[in-house]
């Protein structure tokens, strides 16, 4: 992972300060004044991967803590000399040392754990805890996606977006059913080919925060 110039990865995993790029990605390690899009929880990075190759007017940064996942997309994209992606190595709690006020465009969240558990419900990526930190780094018309696996993320989420009335732009229960027709949705991760393969349905979000 030190050895590949696409990966950021602070040395201490919970942390305390600001890391250098934040509020410098377009100009110290993109060096273009491009949109920067984000997929958090990106495991294996399939999402930005494929996305970066798709949108050559656009910067993808996969974020997980995961380094055996990371290194998968980072060792892809290295070798195809991709320029418009980074990945960083964090946890999606420590977002607002990594980025600063209106620094993103976007942001894909892809089949992240449901967190069913009620105790552990501040740990979905979609909590109101989450989408405050989101605000305050996204741009005023950027926009969030969720694809997942899990009807109850997706219900949960809906429900989120409802009571904080935050503008909800598409959604879905089923990706792939009849007549659906949506941008990007042809992207397959690693766990969704496995959800697909036993029968799951794939839900898909996209809204606005207000």
């Amino acid at each position: 992972m030190e050895e590949l110039s696409n990966v950021i990865q602070p040395q201490n995993d919970h942390l305390t300060q600001d890391i250098q790029l934040k509020g410098k990605w377009n100009s110290d390690f993109f060096k273009n004044g491009n949109p920067i899009v984000l997929e958090l929880g990106c495991g294996k990075g399939e999402y930005s991967v494929a996305l970066s190759e798709r949108y050559a007017d656009k910067n993808f940064i996969g974020i997980d803590i995961k380094g055996n996942r990371i290194w998968k997309g980072a060792t892809h994209s290295e070798n195809m000399s991709c320029k418009n992606i980074a990945f960083l190595r964090v946890r999606i709690e420590h977002i607002l040392n990594c980025f600063t006020k209106d620094e993103v465009s976007e942001i894909w969240i892809t089949f992240p754990d449901p967190q069913i558990k009620k105790k552990r419900q501040r740990k979905r990526l979609t909590h109101p805890e989450f989408l405050k930190k989101y605000s305050q780094i996204l741009k005023k018309d950027g926009i969030i996606h969720l694809k997942t696996d899990s009807a109850f993320l997706y219900g949960y989420t809906l429900g989120i977006i409802e009571g904080e009335n935050h503008e909800l732009l598409d959604c879905t229960n089923d990706v792939y059913g009849v007549h659906q027709d949506r941008k990007d949705m042809d992207i397959k991760t690693h766990y969704e080919k496995i959800f697909l393969d036993k029968g799951t349905s794939i839900t898909y979000t996209k809204f606005r925060l207000i």
